[in-house]
């Protein structure tokens, strides 16, 4: 019985299948390696990465999905909103050190599934996952574009990250009315030991209004955290380096 995309879910199939080996190609999964796929579908990435692994770990929310996966005798099934995953435990049931993460991510919650997931990066090997292309744009880039904000921020803080592939609407079934493409995720091996929290209600600040010279948006809130050190409040968010962000925030008052 063929499977209808439900659109609350943003269901968009994979089904090019020189899209899908190109990015088998960049994941490059070797046998016994631990690998959780986040919305596996049906199972067109699923299939040629079990292959190669001998066994995966799914996480699916639709129902019906969920029941043709279990049928898999290679697979692990965990039917749950990816929010509420708890993937430290799914690495410590894998019996690994870390766990490699991949997916087609639903592009409706795309940044809180990338957010969620930071609060496991000690666990995680690698991400590779399929997002739209103008995320990803945000994701990968640098100071002074029209793309750097609060995404850039946070997660080049913990990732080295890479757009790997393009991927067409026609990719799809159905097509989605955007461009897609594959990111890969390194999480950096020595990162600036900062709170996340406080780390990311700065970031937010900083970013709330984009036009607005720092001195209007960050200056106030530095001040309500008793900051009276150096910081040069006569530029715009965008453009303040990654790395000046998290200077800041570990120069703050305990």
């Amino acid at each position: 019985m063929k499977h209808i995309p439900r659109k609350r879910f943003g269901q968009h199939f994979l089904a090019d299948l020189s899209i899908i080996d190109a990015i088998v190609r960049e994941i490059a999964p070797r046998p016994g390696q631990a690998m959780v796929e986040i919305g596996p579908g049906l199972a067109a990435l699923t299939q040629p990465l079990v292959e190669r692994l001998g066994h995966l770990t799914v996480v699916e929310l639709d129902r019906d999905l969920a029941a043709r996966l279990r049928a898999h005798p290679q697979l692990t099934v965990v039917e749950s909103d990816v929010l509420k995953v708890d993937f430290t435990a799914l690495a410590r049931e894998a019996g690994a050190p870390k766990v490699r993460i991949v997916g087609n991510l639903p592009y409706n919650i795309s940044t809180p599934i990338l957010f969620h997931l930071l609060e496991h990066v000690a666990v995680v090997e690698d991400q590779h996952f399929m997002l739209q292309k103008e995320v990803i744009d945000r994701m990968v880039a640098a100071p002074a574009t029209a793309d750097y904000g609060r995404l850039s921020v946070m997660l080049q803080w913990r990732y080295a990250m890479e757009n790997v592939l393009f991927v067409p609407p026609g990719s799809f079934d159905p097509p989605p009315r955007v461009d897609s493409a594959v990111v890969r995720m390194l999480p950096l091996a020595d990162p600036a030991p900062v709170d996340q929290a406080r780390l990311e209600v700065l970031v937010q600040v900083a970013f709330s209004q984009r036009r607005k010279l720092l001195r209007h948006t960050l200056g106030p809130w530095l001040q309500t955290q008793g900051f009276a050190g150096d910081f040069d409040l006569q530029r715009r968010a965008e453009e303040v380096p990654v790395a000046e962000y998290l200077a800041l925030v570990q120069a703050l008052p305990a």
